[in-house]
């Protein structure tokens, strides 16, 4: 679904990404592991055309590298950043209401469903997003990206900070997703979310990839967790 190959980015001077490869496949979780300042969230930014990238980026056969970020969630890729963008003074309805892209009749998420899984975004529905708690605003903007019927989701972080019944709700929302079809591109820094949840992770190091393979592949490799992960 999602191909990424040989992938540079920049932020003026500095070289942030320096060949990423990549990819996403259907119904697929795949989490992007690493430390702090080595290219995760860049990798979204570019793929999602926040950040001018240099290299291939393919999406569902397509080319969509130069694309502007409208452009690219037009075609079904929903992201979901860190610091999450809700818009504080609009309601929570309104905040869903905006991911919703026009045309779109029969989707695979629903404001039902966002109620259903999520009560307390039922229950403060006409309250201003803005006096949410950190839990609830990462549950609102997964699920406004999710009402726009992505085929893939990039997500950044989502349980960064969290309490850990939190966590849980997030970690049970992301299997929801995939179970509806959609793919996830997930950074992560949680390993017990990352392990327990992906089909496939990758680690990051010095802007690129220093590991590809399944969540047991990765609990075997000692040397991947102590060079890369381990402070």
């Amino acid at each position: 679904m999602l191909e990424v190959r040989d992938l540079h980015a920049y932020y003026g001077k500095s070289h942030i990404l320096q060949g990423v490869d990549l990819a996403v496949g259907e119904r697929e979780i795949v989490s992007i592991l690493g430390r702090n300042g080595v290219g995760r969230s860049t990798t979204l930014k570019a793929i999602m055309g926040d950040v001018p990238p240099q290299g291939a980026i393919a999406f569902k056969g397509k080319p969509i590298a130069g694309l502007k970020s409208y452009q690219i969630a037009q075609i079904g890729i929903g992201y979901v950043p860190e610091n999450r963008d809700i818009f504080g003074t609009l309601t929570v309805e309104q905040n869903l209401l905006l991911g919703v892209k026009a045309g779109r009749n029969a989707t695979r998420w629903s404001m039902e469903d966002t109620y259903r899984l999520f009560p307390v975004l039922h229950e403060r529905r006409d309250a201003a997003a803005g006096v949410l708690s950190g839990g609830e605003q990462q549950m609102l903007t997964i699920c406004r990206s999710l009402m726009g019927d992505p085929d893939l989701i990039m997500i950044d972080e989502p349980t960064e900070g969290l309490a850990p019944q939190v966590v849980e709700r997030i970690a049970e929302l992301l299997r929801n997703i995939a179970e509806r079809g959609i793919s996830i591109l997930l950074v992560e820094q949680k390993l017990t979310i990352a392990l327990r949840i992906s089909h496939r992770l990758y680690v990051m190091g010095h802007g690129r990839m220093v590991f590809e393979g399944s969540p047991q592949d990765f609990t075997a490799n000692d040397a991947v967790r102590q060079t890369w992960l381990e402070v």
